[in-house]
């Protein structure tokens, strides 16, 4: 099964407590979870594979430490996954972008894709993908496949909720890509919502309901 890692960290509370507040407006929100994606990142980073440079500073030639490989790329599972994307860009600028369009048939609970596009050279970059809540997973799931037909190897996946059931879904799925997560809530709903969870975090991020 693929790993999973909830992050226990003051802020991480503190924010993630306010964002599920109903009384939280729109464009806190929006700066809540923005904040949220950069401590998050930082975790999802924290095995990022390194190389020693020489580099001159202002007293002395050094050797030190700089990221190895080819560019990052993060990948959003839209609409709601850009909530992520924008905070992990300030984190990481350098790293390359792509989208995975779904929505959820509310009826079937199915992801349906309407959009795909990646950067070149998938197989040869370390991928994020972000998508906030981790539900009946069957959206990011259906991401993932996606992301996989790119040749990507190395895939970790980034949220800010995640539901056991969703959990279980998606290790099944993809036993090789590891979970980081905000916090694990109890249950989904008969509607396919986590609970307590936050509502729609699309809808909340974009004023859209």
């Amino acid at each position: 099964m693929s790993s999973l890692t909830v992050i226990n960290h003051p802020l991480v509370h503190h924010k993630l407590t306010l964002l599920r507040k109903k009384s939280t407006p729109t464009s806190n929100f929006r700066r809540l979870l923005k904040e949220l994606s950069l401590l998050l990142g930082f975790e999802a980073t924290r095995d990022l594979k390194l190389k020693e440079v020489e580099i001159r500073t202002p007293l002395a030639v050094t050797t030190q430490k700089e990221l190895d490989g080819k560019k990052l790329a993060l990948v959003s599972v839209l609409r709601a996954g850009n909530g992520l994307l924008e905070g992990l860009q300030d984190l990481i600028p350098s790293a390359r972008v792509g989208h995975v369009g779904l929505y959820r048939d509310h009826d079937t609970l199915q992801p349906v894709e309407y959009y795909a596009k990646f950067p070149d050279g998938m197989e040869r970059r370390t991928v994020i993908a972000v998508d906030p809540m981790l539900a009946t997973g069957n959206s990011i799931i259906a991401a993932v496949d996606r992301i996989k037909q790119t040749g990507a190897k190395d895939i970790r996946f980034l949220c800010l909720l995640a539901a056991p059931e969703g959990i279980k879904a998606f290790q099944e799925a993809h036993p090789d890509v590891p979970i980081i997560t905000a916090a694990v809530d109890s249950h989904l709903t008969e509607s396919g919502y986590i609970y307590p969870g936050l509502g729609d975090a699309g809808d909340r991020l974009y004023g859209t309901k």
